[in-house]
C-alpha cells in the first residue's frame, strides 16, 4: 500500500520563498544538532582541563538534553500560539549565547550551565523545525523534505566531528566553542528571507493552543512513540557521544579519532535518508523500525563483546560494525519522525505531538551516555556496552505492537485518502 496524500494537511506552500524554506529550516536544525557533537571530539581535552571524572564527563555529554525533558509540550504550545519561525529563531541565538558562555567558561559549573543553555536554544529549534517543514513544504517535496529533516542529526554529527577534529588540533576547545557561536547564526538571514513570517499572537491563539496540546497528551501513541524513540536515541547517542574517546583509549592520536568518529555518524545520516524509499514503496513504520532495532542489538553486540584488539585486523572489523550500526539506526528517526506527523488526533497538534516524542526521547539521550560511563567504569572498559544496546533494542521490539497504522488526517480531523 503506498503513502497516504498529505498535499491537504496544511495550505499549499508553493510560493517561490516556499521552495528553500524547507531547505534553511533543515540548515538550522543541522547547525543546531552540531552543539551536541562539538563536545564528544573535544571531552578527552575538557575532562583534562577540568579535571572531570568520567561519570561527570557522562553528565556534560548528557546535560544538553536536559531542557528538553522537561521543555517539550511548552515549547510546542508557544510553537503553536507565539510562531514557529520566532521560536526556531530564538532557539539559534540562545544556542549561541550558550557557545559563547562556554568558551568563556573557567570550571565544570558554568560549562554544564551553559550547555544547559544551549540545551533549551536546541529545544527551540528542534520541536518546531519538523511542523514547520510540514507548514512550508511543496506537497510533491513534503516526503522528502521530512526524510531530509530525519538526517539532521547524522549531518550534524559527521560535520561537527570532522571539522572538530581539525580545529581542535589548529586552537583547541575554546576558539571551537566560538567558531560554533557565529556558524549557528548563518541560517538566520535565510530563515527570514525565505521562510515566511509569523501571524501576530493573540489571547485566543494561546486559549486554542492550550486545547489542542490538552487532546494530544490524553492520547497514547505519541508518549509510546517517544518511548520507542528513546530507546534508539539512548543508545546511538551514548555510543556517538563517547565514540572519539573509545578510540582515544584505543591508542588513536590526532584527528583521527574525530574523523573515525565522524564517519560512522554520517553513516547515519545515509541510512536516514534510505528510509525515504522503503516508506513511499509502503513498507511500514513498524517493519522499519522492528528489523532496525535487530540490526542494532546484532552490531552492537558483535562490536563490544568481542576483544577484536586481541585479532588480525580486528580494528577495522569493528569500525565496520559501528558504521553499520549507525547506518541501520538511521532509518529509526525517519520512521518515526513520519509517523509522528500523522498521529495527531482529530483536533489535536502536530506539534504537540512533537514536543511530547521530544520531552520522552530525550529522557534517552539524557541518560544514555551516563549509564554506558558507569557500565565502563563499573567494568574497567567499553566492552559491556552492549549490554546496554541490546537491552533497549529489545524493549524497542516489544513495545512495537502498541503502534498501530496511523489513520492520516488533515487539521480538521478529517481522514485523508491513502494513495
Amino acid at each position: 500500500m503506498g503513502r497516504p496524500a498529505l498535499k491537504e494537511a496544511r495550505p499549499a506552500a508553493d510560493t517561490a520563498a516556499s521552495h528553500g524554506a524547507w531547505l534553511a529550516v533543515l540548515a538550522a536544525g543541522i547547525a543546531a544538532a552540531m552543539h551536541i557533537w562539538k563536545l564528544p571530539g573535544a571531552l578527552a581535552v575538557v575532562q583534562h582541563d577540568l579535571s572531570l571524572t568520567l561519570v561527570q564527563a557522562g553528565l556534560l555529554v548528557g546535560v544538553i538534553q536536559a531542557a528538553s525533558i522537561a521543555g517539550g509540550l511548552p515549547v510546542a504550545l508557544a510553537g503553536e500560539a507565539f510562531g514557529l519561525r520566532r521560536m526556531l529563531l530564538l532557539g539559534l541565538v540562545l544556542l549561541s549565547a550558550g557557545s559563547v558562555t562556554g568558551a568563556l567558561a573557567p570550571d565544570v559549573v558554568l560549562l554544564l550551565a551553559s550547555r544547559a543553555l544551549e540545551g533549551v536554544g536546541f529545544l527551540l529549534a528542534v520541536v518546531v523545525a519538523p511542523a514547520l517543514i510540514r507548514q512550508v513544504a511543496p506537497p510533491r517535496q513534503l516526503n522528502m523534505a521530512l526524510t531530509g529533516w530525519a538526517t539532521f542529526h547524522g549531518v550534524a554529527s559527521l560535520i561537527g566531528l570532522a571539522a572538530g577534529a581539525f580545529f581542535l588540533q589548529a586552537a583547541g576547545w575554546r576558539p571551537w566553542w566560538l567558531a560554533m557561536a557565529v556558524l549557528t547564526l548563518a541560517p538566520v538571514p535565510f530563515i527570514l528571507a525565505r521562510v515566511p513570517a509569523d501571524g501576530a499572537a493573540r489571547a485566543a491563539q494561546w486559549r486554542d493552543s492550550v486545547c489542542k496540546v490538552r487532546r494530544t497528551v490524553a492520547t497514547v501513541r505519541p508518549w509510546l512513540t517517544g518511548i520507542v524513540f528513546a530507546c534508539y536515541t539512548a543508545q546511538w547517542m551514548a555510543l556517538l557521544g563517547f565514540l572519539p574517546s573509545i578510540y582515544q583509549s584505543s591508542g588513536l592520536t590526532g584527528v583521527w579519532p574525530g574523523l573515525l568518529s565522524a564517519a560512522v555518524g554520517g553513516a547515519n545520516a545515509i541510512g536516514a535518508a534510505a528510509a525515504g524509499p522503503l516508506l513511499q514503496w509502503g513498507t511500514t513504520e513498524r517493519k522499519i523500525v522492528f528489523w532496525t532495532f535487530l540490526a542494532m542489538a546484532a552490531t552492537s553486540w558483535a562490536t563490544f563483546a568481542v576483544r577484536w584488539e586481541n585479532l588480525a585486523g580486528g580494528f577495522a572489523v569493528q569500525l565496520l560494525l559501528i558504521v553499520a550500526f549507525s547506518a541501520a539506526g538511521g532509518l529509526i528517526p525517519a520512521a518515526l519522525t513520519r509517523y509522528s506527523v500523522t498521529i495527531a488526533p482529530p483536533g489535536g497538534s502536530v506539534p504537540a505531538v512533537l514536543g511530547l516524542t521530544q520531552q520522552v526521547f530525550n529522557v534517552g539521550n539524557f541518560a544514555g551516555p551516563m549509564v554506558v560511563a558507569a557500565l565502563a567504569a563499573a567494568t574497567g572498559g567499553w566492552h559491556a556496552t552492549w549490554w546496554m544496546t541490546c537491552g533497549l533494542s529489545i524493549l524497542g521490539i516489544a513495545l512495537l505492537p502498541a503502534l498501530s497504522q496511523p489513520q492520516y488526517r488533515d487539521e480538521h480531523g478529517r481522514e485523508l485518502e491513502r494513495m
